[in-house]
């Protein structure tokens, strides 16, 4: 894994607590399914911000809530299969109390997603280009040529070969590159100031996937676009991510520069990750280290911290990890962890234990 693409100098990102209100404002959300066996607290307590122009890297494992995040503010979730509380603030608009038609109107607009799986998320009865056109004619009064034309236009854009010809074909006549572009296009046809990306690259090669990521930031650069990236991999966010948000069992755990979390990560679960990602810029002497055990059950989480079943420093100098559960503090400048460790100690076991075999 290589940070080279992470720049120094970067502007410190908005922070909780600052006077001005960021473009995206999540504040303490709150998604709750009900199950026949209890509530399962997808996503509980989640707070964040992000500017135009700047990119958030939300990770972890499967299950941790990132997509469901994700869904919560575009607000597709079925408001009678989710409890959803606390606020999401889109440009000073907020979203969470606001009608599903207003929701809606924004939706595809002002704020857009590149789904995981661009097969299954677009229809496989219609060609491309008609789901294009009919996701422009939604928000704008043209014509269907004219919408034909914008089409073509964004299918060219994003790298599609012979535009005019490929926008009568169906999904299952392009390969899965061809398909996620597609879907970009799709997603970015309306100029929209928020992209929710939802793990991008997954299924692609490396070459693909390298390919996406530079036709996302080109995009972003040229929209000024704000922009969510939701993934498990690591290498994808250490390439684009201005800021990282680490999930686990539905919380956040540590929120950072993108830099902060690759040069001085500070929560046992961001070591974790880091430790079981191969590295493909230096030679290859142990084998990766994966985090012991399973994510919890959102339904039953453990007492205390959620991390605690998994993280090899529970029993250190008496922290209470089973019985309190940490808060999101902010530690150095624009880094914050829900650790029960004390600062200057987990740095030094970042330092000792962690950074030598990253």
């Amino acid at each position: 894994m290589s940070t080279s693409l992470l720049k120094d100098g970067d502007p410190a990102p908005y922070r909780a607590g600052s006077a001005a209100q960021s473009f995206l404002d999540v504040r303490d959300l709150r998604i709750h399914f009900k199950t026949d066996d209890g509530i399962v607290k997808a996503v509980d307590g989640l707070t964040f911000q992000l500017e135009r122009g700047e990119t958030l890297g939300i990770v972890g494992e499967s299950g941790s809530g990132k997509s469901v995040t994700s869904l919560g503010i575009l607000g597709l979730h079925r408001r009678g299969s989710a409890k959803i509380s606390g606020e999401v603030w889109l440009d000073g608009e907020e979203l969470i109390g606001a009608s599903p038609e207003r929701v809606r109107t924004l939706r595809g607009a002002k704020m857009s997603m590149i789904f995981q799986d661009p097969l299954t998320a677009m229809h496989p009865y219609y060609t491309v280009g008609k789901q294009i056109i009919e996701a422009y004619r939604v928000h704008h009064k043209v014509s269907k040529a004219d919408a034909r034309r914008r089409a073509i236009e964004m299918l060219d854009r994003v790298g599609i070969p012979q535009p005019q010809k490929r926008v009568d074909d169906y999904p299952h006549q392009f390969s899965g590159g061809m398909r996620q572009r597609a879907m970009i296009a799709m997603s970015l046809v309306n100029n929209p100031q928020l992209l929710i990306a939802d793990e991008p690259t997954t299924a692609l090669d490396v070459t693909v996937q390298a390919q996406i990521l530079d036709l996302i930031r080109d995009l972003q650069a040229e929209f000024n676009s704000a922009v969510i990236i939701i993934t498990h991999d690591l290498g994808v966010v250490a390439e684009v991510a201005d800021d990282i948000l680490v999930m686990y069992g539905g919380k956040c755990v540590e929120h950072a520069t993108a830099q902060d979390i690759f040069r001085r990560p500070e929560h046992p679960y961001a070591w974790g990750l880091l430790s079981s990602m191969p590295r493909v810029d230096r030679e290859v002497r142990e084998r990766l280290v994966p985090i012991k055990g399973n994510p919890p059950s959102l339904i039953n989480l453990p007492n205390g911290c959620s991390f605690h079943p998994r993280c090899p420093y529970v029993e250190r100098n008496g922290i209470p990890c089973k019985t309190v559960e940490p808060t999101l503090a902010e530690g150095t400048q624009d880094h914050s962890v829900a650790c029960h460790i004390p600062p200057a100690e987990r740095q030094a076991i970042f330092k000792s234990d962690i950074a030598p075999s990253l």
